[in-house]
């Protein structure tokens, strides 16, 4: 089995997808986010407040190349900037990689985003009232990054269940 990547915006599901993913290939599933937390022994918005994005971006890369690196297939949701710097994007397309971007409209994302601004850091000090524009934005500037996954998967209307059930069908397809 390859290891199956997961890209897009924060609040796209990745990880919600990913866990339910796992459960139906019977593979590891693993949070970037997490791992990069364990390695620091911080959480990623003290990485942040602490060594600055240059330090995290640094450290995710290096998480990155040691999750890719492992032997088997696995399931592995990236944070929503990971494709976006060091040449991450190139890693979505390795040998071994299968990637799927989870596309997900800015109205979902600002509806999803607002519950739990304060512990993104990213947008913890964006007035709520700009922050469609601010995600529209942001999400317009990364998304030709996003786009270097295999597949785009349209979350729009689709539960987690339903999109990780795509992506099965799909792998067992291919």
């Amino acid at each position: 089995m390859d290891k199956i990547i997961l890209a897009g915006y924060m609040g796209s599901g990745k990880s919600t997808v990913g866990k339910i993913l796992s459960g139906k290939l019977s593979a590891p599933f693993y949070d970037l986010d997490s791992e990069i937390e364990r390695e620091a022994g911080l959480s990623i918005t003290e990485i942040f407040d602490r060594k600055g994005e240059i330090y995290f971006r640094k450290l995710e890369r290096e998480v990155l190349l040691q999750m890719v690196g492992r032997p088997g297939g696995l399931v592995l949701a990236l944070g929503g900037g990971t494709p976006c710097y060091a040449g991450n994007d190139r890693l979505l397309k390795a040998d071994g990689v299968t990637s799927f971007y989870l596309k997900t409209s800015v109205e979902n994302l600002v509806a999803r985003l607002a519950l739990e601004k304060a512990h993104r850091p990213m947008i913890a000090d964006v007035p709520f009232d700009e922050l469609a524009s601010f995600i529209g934005t942001h999400l317009f500037e990364r998304d030709p990054y996003y786009r270097s996954a295999h597949h785009i998967i349209d979350t729009s209307g689709l539960s987690p269940e339903e999109v990780a059930s795509a992506i099965d069908r799909y792998l067992k397809r291919a």
